[in-house]
C-alpha cells in the first residue's frame, strides 16, 4: 500500500491535472473535503495533505468557513503586467495580435484534428449563443459570447498552454474587443462579416478540416485586425475634437 504522504502526491497531480486542463477553472469552488475523498477514492489525511501542497504552490485558496477554490494565479502572472504595458505602449497592440493570430490559428486546426464530441457540442453551443447574441446585438453578451466561443476551440486543440494563454490573452485585450465591436455594430455590413467568419470557423473544425480551420481562423483575425486599427484611429481623432473642444470653451 502507499504511503499516505504518497497518496497525497498522486491525489495532489490528479487535481493540478484539472486545473491545467481546465476541467477546473478559475473561481471553481472544490467539492467538500468529504465528497472529494469519496470521488478520488482516498483517505481526507491523504486529501489535505494534497490540498495544502495546491494552496503553497498558489493554485489554490482556502476561504475559513467558505471551501477551497482555484486561483487565477497562473493567469494573473501574465495578465496583470501585460495589461499595464498594452496601457502604458499601444504600439505593443499590434504584436499581441499577430500573437493572437498565431495561437488561434494552431487552435483551430488542432480543434479540428483532436477535438472531442463533447468539445464539439461545447463549441457549438458557443456558437448559438454567439448567434443570438449577434442578432439581438446585445453587446456586453457578444463580448462574454465570443470569448467563450474562442475559449472553447482553444480548450479543443486539447494544448493546456493554448487553452490557458488563450484565456490571458483574450482578459488583456478585453478593452479592445469591446471597443472594436461597437465600431463593428455600428456598421451592419461589417457586423454580418463577423458573423459569417465565426460560422467559417464553426464549420471547418466540426468538419475536420485542419487547413481550412487555420485559414477561417487567420482570415477573422486579419479583419479584427483591420478593424481595430479603424476603432483606435476613431478613438483618437474623438479625443482630439474633445480636446479642441475644451481649449475653445
Amino acid at each position: 500500500m502507499p504511503s499516505a504522504q504518497r497518496l497525497s502526491d498522486v491525489v495532489a497531480t490528479e487535481l493540478e491535472t484539472r486545473i491545467l486542463e481546465g476541467s477546473l477553472k478559475p473561481g471553481d469552488r472544490l467539492p467538500s473535503e468529504r465528497e472529494l475523498a469519496v470521488e478520488l477514492g482516498v483517505s481526507r489525511p491523504s486529501l489535505r495533505g494534497a490540498l495544502q501542497s495546491l494552496v503553497a504552490k498558489g493554485l489554490l485558496i482556502t476561504r475559513h468557513g467558505g471551501g477551497t477554490f482555484v486561483t487565477d494565479s497562473m493567469q494573473a502572472a501574465f495578465t496583470d503586467p501585460w495589461q499595464q504595458m498594452l496601457k502604458d505602449h499601444p504600439d505593443i497592440h499590434g504584436d499581441m495580435l499577430e500573437f493572437r493570430h498565431m495561437l488561434e490559428g494552431q487552435a483551430a486546426q488542432l480543434a479540428a484534428e483532436r477535438g472531442t464530441e463533447e468539445d464539439f457540442a461545447r463549441i457549438r453551443a458557443c456558437h448559438e449563443a454567439l448567434e443570438r447574441a449577434f442578432t439581438a446585438q446585445d453587446l456586453e453578451l457578444c463580448i462574454k459570447t465570443d470569448v467563450e466561443f474562442h475559449q472553447a476551440i482553444a480548450d479543443a486543440s486539447h494544448n493546456v498552454l493554448i487553452g490557458h494563454l488563450s484565456s490571458s490573452l483574450h482578459k488583456v485585450m478585453e478593452g479592445h474587443v469591446q471597443s472594436n465591436l461597437e465600431y463593428l455594430n455600428a456598421r451592419p455590413e461589417l457586423w454580418a462579416q463577423l458573423q459569417a467568419q465565426h460560422r467559417a470557423i464553426w464549420d471547418a473544425v466540426r468538419e475536420r478540416r485542419m487547413d481550412v480551420a487555420g485559414r477561417a481562423a487567420h482570415h477573422h483575425l486579419d479583419f479584427v485586425q483591420q478593424t481595430m486599427r479603424e476603432t483606435m484611429k476613431n478613438e483618437g481623432r474623438r479625443s482630439a475634437a474633445t480636446r479642441r473642444l475644451s481649449a475653445n470653451a
